[in-house]
């Protein structure tokens, strides 16, 4: 009854703010911007419902898609989809100058970005769970895209599905995803082509260029062909933090009538020195420092490489059927000297030379078909699949002394590096295979229709084996196994009110492979490392309501779920009770008025810890769970100067619990960004000069606490950076 409560007042706050809100909807759809953001070329429109491949079409004000793909049951409009979601589009990935996926995921109201601790990976935390980068797919494939960071340059769609979402997806092998998913879509040849160049500059020293080329050929335009290449080197706003990248992707396509294919594949090398590290509170929150200050050793870095790729293929056997067949793979390496402090709340504390590297290899594949059929009356859309995760991971680590060295974050000092000879695990120049993971799984689902189609009632099961191993770094002796099987199932309701409104229903569960005990937490090691727990399993109930005005789109959804915890408590890494999360998300999203585009929402969760061992702090707030989110993004075209656009956008999130005693919180923080941009011609040369300003007022706030079941380390904001660049067709 008090959620009830809580979750009504919410309401009140955050609905006044919904109509300058954020979006909804999946999407997937189309067209490639050339240089002036307002003239863009369709690639290729959506044949029929549930495309495997195709993309759906921008919706109005074109930075958020119609629809997006969920899973086993393709791409489907936001209105006939009986889940939460929404799609960013290369346009506004264009237009905020975004490097990275986090840069675009700061405009969604229900996600948080923050950070793993022992590597510079991101994590995105949805409905209080996070999602790690390893659990992110790509064109639908699981574990294929590099770790760490993954430039933006090469994105069509960053596209956002909320909530459990093991049965349309499958069991993320990395064990994350409870909250929801994130799928990528690589950029596709436009009708006309395009040949467009991006040179820019970081105002703290950053110097970085980009070629995008795409044509698209046959008798029918039916083959595209895209190239992407990325180039960044320099310091960016964070002093002495250093990135050296370089990132090439080759995309293919075809389309006819009854076939559709794509193919990716990309090489990424990415190197940062001196990066600056997370913070683990020793008690009281330190005051946050200035937000450009890095309390790095200058000879620590965070180096990887990777080269994946995707293939995915439709064909229609009739009017009625299709089947598909898609595949991925990833090689990656990466090696990383760090030193996290561990600090006081005067700022004041030790760090330990931590060293370790790993390389990935990970296939994935899944295929299925679709049949449309009407039994007794009754229209009926069944679809039977089929997918493979399998991955394997190679590691070494090594420690220095666990008494570490002396650091105060607000008066770094620089010392040579302590030899890493204390705690060591395994062979860093030759490692041996540390965990194994294979899931596999068989999906049936189907969607009746009911009262002419307004009422679509679905129902599935998948059934996943799931193994994983753990072996020691060391001897190679395999320390811990699961083998077994689950059954998820999903229920979901929609009625279409009519042509504008949509409400709809789920219930889901969310499964995810035995988390692995690690090596190492906060720089001691872990007692019981290599241990694989039990898969996870959680439930979740969701409801909602969806409009489309044509002009201006929004959803608001109620929605509650749980699942198990993992802790490391003691350096022992446990499973303890659950964590249950109730809420509310509101997004609205389009182009209200011609030349105003608006992205915004809210979002509110009540997270809490339940069943836990001995009662320990039962009824509490887990760790990172911020209660209140909201964002608004407004861009609007100045009329008096054609060419010339501008935008803002606030960021606020509220307090955030840094111990499950919740004794100490982090504040509150809000983040306002601005930018503006203006196209023109200068003889038959189309050019964009953009300017953006990230933290206009350069406010200093840790961000946020544990990307880590269990974990509080701490997230210090970026600062303010100035961002310019300009881009030209040749």
């Amino acid at each position: 009854m008090n959620t009830l409560m809580s979750l009504s007042n919410t309401l009140k706050l955050i609905f006044p703010m919904s109509l300058l809100s954020l979006s909804i909807n999946t999407a997937f759809a189309e067209n490639a911007e050339t240089t002036k953001d307002k003239e863009t070329t369709e690639v290729i429109e959506v044949v029929g419902q549930a495309s495997q491949v195709d993309l759906t079409k921008r919706f109005a004000g074109g930075q958020v898609a119609r629809g997006g793909r969920v899973g086993i049951f393709g791409n489907i409009d936001f209105l006939d989809t009986p889940f939460s979601g929404t799609a960013y589009t290369s346009n506004l990935i264009s237009e905020q100058q975004a490097q990275n996926i986090g840069d675009i995921l700061q405009n969604d109201p229900t996600v948080r970005v923050t950070k793993g601790f022992g590597n510079f990976q991101e994590v995105y935390m949805l409905r209080g769970f996070p999602v790690f980068s390893d659990d992110i797919t790509l064109n639908g494939a699981f574990g294929i895209l590099p770790r760490q960071f993954i430039a933006a340059e090469l994105l069509e769609r960053v596209e956002v599905l909320r909530g459990a979402n093991s049965f349309v997806n499958g069991a993320a092998p990395g064990g994350s995803g409870v909250g929801g998913s994130i799928n990528l879509v690589p950029k596709r040849a436009p009708i006309g082509g395009i040949k467009n160049a991006t040179i820019g500059y970081d105002a703290s020293n950053q110097l970085s260029g980009a070629v995008d080329v795409g044509t698209r050929f046959g008798d029918a335009n039916e083959w595209g062909i895209r190239v992407n290449g990325v180039l960044r080197d320099g310091e960016g706003a964070i002093t002495d933090q250093k990135q050296n990248l370089s990132v090439l992707s080759l995309g293919i396509d075809y389309a006819s009538d009854n076939a559709r294919f794509s193919a990716d594949i990309g090489y990424q090398d990415n190197h940062i020195d001196a990066p600056r590290p997370q913070v683990t509170p020793l008690g009281d929150v330190p005051e946050a420092p200035d937000a450009d200050t890095n309390f790095a050793q200058r000879w620590t870095f965070s180096d990887e490489q990777q080269l994946f790729g995707v293939v995915r293929g439709e064909y229609d056997l009739d009017n009625n059927s299709s089947v598909w067949l898609g595949a991925g793979f990833r090689s990656g390496d990466e090696n990383n000297d760090l030193a996290n402090p561990k600090v006081n709340a005067d700022g004041s504390g030790t760090a330990i030379h931590f060293a370790n590297v790993r390389d990935d290899s990970v296939y994935s594949i899944d295929g299925g078909v679709k049949t449309e059929f009407t039994l007794a009356g009754i229209p009926n859309r069944l679809v039977l699949s089929g997918a493979i995760v399998d991955s394997e991971s190679k590691n070494a680590f090594a420690f220095a002394d666990f008494g570490g060295f002396a650091v105060d974050i607000y008066n770094p000092v620089q010392i040579t590096p302590p030899v890493t000879d204390v705690f060591l695990g395994g062979d860093m120049e030759n490692p041996t295979v540390t965990e194994k993971v294979n899931n596999k799984s068989i999906a049936i689902a189907n969607t009746m229709s009911f009262v002419d189609e307004t009422v679509l009632a679905t129902v599935g099961l998948r059934h996943q084996s799931i193994k994983t191993q753990s072996f020691d770094a060391t001897s190679g002796v395999q320390t811990g196994i699961y083998d077994d099987s689950k059954v998820t199932p999903v229920f979901a309701l929609l009625y279409k009110v009519s042509e504008q409104f949509s409400v709809y229903g789920n219930y889901a569960e969310s499964l995810q492979p035995g988390a692995t005990a690690p090596n190492v937490s906060n720089g001691l090691p872990v007692s019981n490392a290599g241990e694989v727990l039990e898969p996870f399993t959680g439930e979740q109930v969701e409801l909602g309501l969806k409009y489309d005005g044509g002009k201006i789109g929004a959803t608001a959804n109620i929605f509650s779920l749980n699942r198990p915890n993992a802790v490391i408590t003691n350096q022992v890494f446990s499973a303890s009770g659950e964590q249950q999360s109730t809420g509310m998300e509101i997004t609205v999203f389009g182009e209200p008025i011609e030349g105003l585009r608006i992205i915004g929402g809210g979002t509110y969760v009540d997270a809490e810890l339940a069943k836990t061992q001995g009662n320990a702090d039962e009824g509490n707030t887990p760790i990172g769970i911020p209660e209140l989110q909201t964002n608004i993004n407004i861009e609007w075209d100045i009329a008096s100067l054609p060419g010339l656009t501008l935008d803002s956008r606030v960021i606020y999130t509220s307090e955030q619990y840094i111990d499950t005693a919740n004794t100490k919180e982090l504040d509150s923080w809000t983040r306002l960004d601005i930018g503006a941009r203006y196209a023109f011609d200068i003889g038959d040369t189309s050019l964009n000069v953009k300017a953006r300003i990230n933290n206009l007022t350069d406010n200093n706030y840790w961000s946020s606490t544990g990307g880590y079941p269990g974990a509080n380390y701490l997230i210090l904001s970026e600062p303010r950076s100035v961002a310019i660049s300009v881009s030209f067709d040749f």
